[in-house]
């Protein structure tokens, strides 16, 4: 590949780039569901084993993870907005230009009264094109504001809920793990839905 490169080929190393992310920004989410998996048994160990400081430091864990996996989702979400906005600005964008170039070229081709009605009409798409971007911006500030209403709900995971659970479930043999794995998935979609209130 030569030392310049083509607006075609930055374009594609761009969009292969914000693939990447979005696949690594999964990949984290992912890998913090499976530490927060983790973090369970390694309680239910050490309740089982009189292990009060670390059975404390597991909860501590646990929690923590939650709270960075609903960070990883928000940033996900502003990522995948803001790349979408991109998308729509250099759609705008071309759009704009287009009709720049035909308004030319049709004044090229229409005495002064055609050429008045082609500026109104291309001032009219202006306007359109001016509160198109107006309304990304509001819908932005009220996505931004409901992200940070969602980050101040995290403070909505339960202590005590949670020693609840891992203190019933570290006296239960293995056959009860499909009522554990019911309870904590309970557990988890009441948290989850909270943040999103």
């Amino acid at each position: 590949m030569g030392l310049f490169k083509s607006k075609t080929e930055k374009e594609i190393e761009k969009k292969m780039l914000v693939k990447k992310t979005v696949n690594a920004m999964n990949k984290q989410i992912k890998t913090l569901e499976d530490q927060k998996a983790a973090f369970v048994e390694k309680a239910k160990t050490a309740k089982k084993n009189g292990l009060d400081a670390q059975y404390n430091l597991a909860l501590t864990g646990y929690k923590m993870t939650v709270l960075q996996q609903k960070r990883a989702q928000e940033m996900l979400l502003n990522f995948e907005i803001t790349s979408q906005m991109k998308d729509m600005s250099m759609m705008t964008k071309e759009f704009l230009g287009g009709m720049s170039l035909l308004s030319k070229e049709m004044a090229k081709l229409s005495d002064e009264k055609e050429f008045l009605e082609v500026q109104k009409q291309f001032e009219k798409a202006m306007g359109k094109a001016e509160r198109q971007a107006e309304q990304m911006d509001m819908f932005m500030e009220m996505s931004q504001e409901s992200f940070r209403t969602a980050g101040g709900a995290t403070d909505s995971v339960n202590d005590k809920e949670i020693k609840d659970l891992i203190e019933k479930q570290s006296g239960l043999d293995e056959s009860a793990d499909d009522e554990i794995d019911a309870e904590l998935a309970r557990l988890r979609s009441r948290i989850e839905g909270e943040s999103d209130r």
